[in-house]
C-alpha cells in the first residue's frame, strides 16, 4: 500500500501516515484481519486529518487576526475541545504528545514515549521529519486490546515563532502565562515536533 498523506497544512501539522510499525501479539484478542486493519489505519487517518485541518484553520485565522499570542491562546482553549469533539466523532481517543511537552496533560505513556524516540532516532539518521512512517500496534495489557497510532508533526516555519529558539519577550509572557511548565521550545524547522497519536479500544 502506498503512503497516504495528509494534505500539506500550516503550523507544523502535516504528516505521513503510512502502514508501517505493525506488530500483532499471540493472543486471540489482539487478532484482526487485513480488513479490520485497514480500517483501524483508515479511520486513525481520517481522525488526524480532521483534527488537524480545523486547528489549523483556527491557529491560520488567529495569526492573521491577532499574531502568535492569539493563536496561542487559542490552541490553549480550542485544541482541547477540538479534540474531545473528533475523539466522539470518530469513536477512538486523538491527541497530540511530544518528548518536549508544552501542556503536561499531553505527556507521553510508555507506549508513545517509544514511538517518538523511535521518530527522533530515525530523523537523527537523516529521515525527514514529513516522511517518517507512523507507528500502530495493537497493544494488550490489563485495561484489555487497543488499537495504537502514532504520525510523526514535523516543524513548520511557522511554528517557530512559538516553539523555535527565536521567540520574542511578548510570546514567552504569554506561554509562561498559560504553560509554566512549557517544554517546547528550542525547536528548528524540520525537526520532529512530536506526534498525533490514536487510541481504539477493541
Amino acid at each position: 500500500m502506498k503512503n497516504w498523506k495528509l494534505a500539506p497544512i500550516a503550523l507544523g501539522l502535516a504528516a505521513f501516515v503510512g502502514t508501517s510499525g505493525y506488530a500483532l501479539g499471540d493472543d486471540d484478542a489482539t487478532k484482526m484481519t487485513d480488513e479490520e486493519l485497514q480500517d483501524q489505519i483508515a479511520q486513525s487517518r481520517a481522525a488526524i486529518e480532521q483534527f488537524a485541518s480545523t486547528l489549523q484553520s483556527e491557529l491560520m485565522a488567529a495569526m492573521e487576526e491577532g499574531g502568535p499570542i492569539q493563536a496561542i491562546e487559542v490552541c490553549n482553549e480550542r485544541a482541547p475541545e477540538i479534540e474531545q469533539r473528533i475523539s466522539a466523532e470518530f469513536g477512538r481517543d486523538i491527541g497530540r504528545t511530544s518528548l518536549k511537552i508544552r501542556n503536561p496533560e499531553n505527556s507521553p505513556d510508555e507506549w508513545e514515549r517509544i514511538q517518538l524516540e523511535h521518530f527522533e532516532s530515525l530523523r537523527a539518521d537523516g529521515t525527514p521529519a514529513d516522511q517518517l512512517d507512523p507507528r500502530h500496534e495493537v497493544v494488550e495489557d490489563e485495561d484489555g486490546a487497543r488499537f495504537r497510532f502514532m504520525a510523526a508533526i514535523p516543524t513548520g516555519g511557522a511554528c517557530l515563532a512559538c516553539h523555535g529558539t527565536d521567540i520574542s519577550s511578548d510570546v514567552k509572557h504569554a506561554l509562561e502565562r498559560l504553560y509554566p511548565d512549557d517544554e517546547a521550545t528550542g525547536f528548528s524547522e524540520g525537526d520532529v515536533r512530536g506526534a498525533f497519536t490514536i487510541t481504539h479500544e477493541m
